[in-house]
């Protein structure tokens, strides 16, 4: 299948963006131009890129501006994250000071109790876990989903609603008698499938296949985007009242997608964790949804790329404003936020179509056709 005259930039800047992440990046640590630091720092970006898509699923392909992918995000980090704190086993704290013989996650001893409850124990197998990054945030969206979009619940009141329902998931998870980890989480981790991860070696591997994820993840909403599901789904963005006028179940299309998202965002937090040591409830917290809805309004909302440049260079800005800084990030993030909405509103993603004409008179150039695919302006 051909690719069409205005997707072929876009075609290969993520192709050698792709194969610079997937090959040269992970060269360049193993050979030790690049540290180890750099690529764990860059393998975060790349995850928080995969909730910045998920957050663009919705609001910029549907019209749901959601504010709850934070808690789906945190609960892959949790799934994965059981597996990995049962792997301590010897080599927790308190099983090396011989006071807990039933090695037990240190949490647990710390509370006092002497049996792994009932709910834990699958977690001793890695594909269990896997599979419940997915489920596990996938029913979850399923249930909500189906009671909100039944009462034809959108808008302003869909945002509420899932603000106030991670915000409830952050105070649950938050309590001790939720054998959770309460307020420290989990960490502490070890072992992945037999790899030390405190190893350069493993944490590349991790990069790599967070990348690779994200590439897939990339290739099928674009592909998804072009089918007839993906252009009704956009049309439930424009318009959903002609949707249901057309003999569409709006409510159906509204509830895969936000299933799907909640899934991808939820992956995303499933290779966070090993990769930044640890996860608590601070991460699912609302404004932590915030902070990528940010991501995407900056990088520019209904074009799959513009998500991925806004929560890799946000966060790229935020390592260096929080170190120079620290005072004025969150200053600097809100000014930039405002920016971006008065004087940019199709993101960064847009700036080579607002330079072009700029470009066509320094070189007499004719500009390339203009992409169709940018969201209008964000609305309040």
């Amino acid at each position: 299948m051909s690719i069409p005259p205005h997707r072929r930039p876009e075609v290969l800047a993520v192709a050698t963006i792709s194969l610079f992440l997937i090959v040269v990046f992970p060269l360049l640590n193993a050979h030790g131009i690049v540290s180890d630091f750099t690529i764990n720092l860059w393998g975060k970006y790349l995850c928080f890129a995969l909730l910045a898509i998920s957050v663009d699923l919705l609001w910029g392909y549907t019209g749901l501006l959601s504010l709850g992918q934070s808690m789906f995000f945190a609960l892959g980090g949790y799934m994965l994250g059981m597996h990995l704190m049962l792997l301590i086993g010897e080599q927790g704290v308190y099983a090396q000071a011989g006071k807990n013989p039933h090695l037990l996650p240190d949490f647990m001893v710390f509370l006092g109790h002497t049996y792994l409850p009932a709910f834990w124990q699958p977690f001793y197998s890695f594909a269990f876990s896997a599979l419940m990054v997915v489920v596990m945030p996938g029913l979850l969206a399923l249930v909500f989903g189906f009671l909100a979009f039944r009462s034809r619940i959108k808008g302003v009141y869909f945002s509420i609603l899932t603000q106030a329902l991670t915000y409830g998931a952050a105070l649950l998870f938050f309590r001790n008698n939720l054998l959770m980890g309460g307020n420290n989480g989990f960490t502490d981790f070890k072992v992945l499938l037999g790899a030390d991860l405190r190893e350069a070696g493993t944490q590349r591997g991790l990069f790599v296949a967070t990348a690779v994820i994200l590439l897939v993840v990339y290739v099928g909403c674009r592909v998804l985007s072009r089918t007839k599901f993906g252009l009704v789904q956009q049309a439930i963005r424009d318009g959903e009242n002609r949707v249901l006028f057309s003999g569409y179940a709006s409510a159906h299309f509204k509830l895969f997608i936000f299933v799907l998202s909640a899934a991808i965002a939820s992956v995303g937090g499933a290779l966070y964790v090993p990769q930044v040591g640890g996860i608590n409830p601070s991460v699912m917290t609302p404004d932590k949804s915030l902070e990528a809805v940010v991501w995407v309004a900056v990088g520019g909302r209904g074009t799959l790329v513009g998500p991925i440049v806004g929560a890799i260079s946000i966060n790229a800005l935020k390592s260096w404003a929080t170190k120079e800084f620290p005072d004025y990030w969150l200053l600097i993030l809100g000014s930039l936020f405002i920016l971006v909405v008065l004087f940019l509103p199709g993101g960064l993603v847009s700036l080579p179509k607002r330079l072009a004409p700029y470009w066509q008179k320094l070189t007499g150039r004719k500009p390339a056709a203009a992409n169709d695919d940018p969201v209008p302006a964000v609305k309040p």
